[in-house]
């Protein structure tokens, strides 16, 4: 399920999953994954010195186009997670995140996850491309991490 070659890019959010999140078998209910990865991919942008809502009010959209789960284990109630997101291109119109959920000592449980979106102008609702901030953020974060 993952590109070929190495990411460009992997950033790590840590959460630990809550008892309103399983179900009655006590896995973290499979819908919530979705969330999990919004919630890393907007930290990583946080970490990237672009708060989310300065894409909104520079007037860009971040719609996801698609998603796509791949379930090995599930996660139980308090567990605590390492949730990966690895990017292997450069955003142009498009942000191909992907993602794994891992546990501290470095099982798989939830591998792998997908999310497609799309840079849009809030105006024309038309597909734009990565606005040269966004970028530069998210380089200057590749960057940090690399040193």
């Amino acid at each position: 399920m993952l590109p070929a070659g190495e990411p460009v890019f992997v950033y790590s959010h840590f959460l630990r999953s809550r008892y309103g999140e399983t179900d009655k078998m006590g896995y973290v209910y499979y819908g919530r994954y979705l969330e999990y990865f919004e919630v890393a991919r907007t930290e990583m942008i946080r970490a990237a010195g672009i708060p989310y809502r300065r894409l909104e009010d520079e007037g860009f959209m971040l719609p996801v186009l698609e998603t796509e789960l791949k379930y090995l284990r599930p996660v139980f109630y308090d567990e605590l997670m390492e949730i990966r997101v690895l990017i292997y291109d450069e955003p142009g119109i498009r942000l191909d995140t992907w993602y794994e959920v891992r546990t501290l000592d470095g099982t798989v449980l939830n591998t792998l996850g997908r999310a497609r979106l799309c840079f849009i102008d809030e105006q024309t609702r038309k597909p734009v491309r990565a606005p040269q901030f966004f970028l530069d953020g998210l380089r200057s974060l590749m960057h940090a991490s690399r040193t």
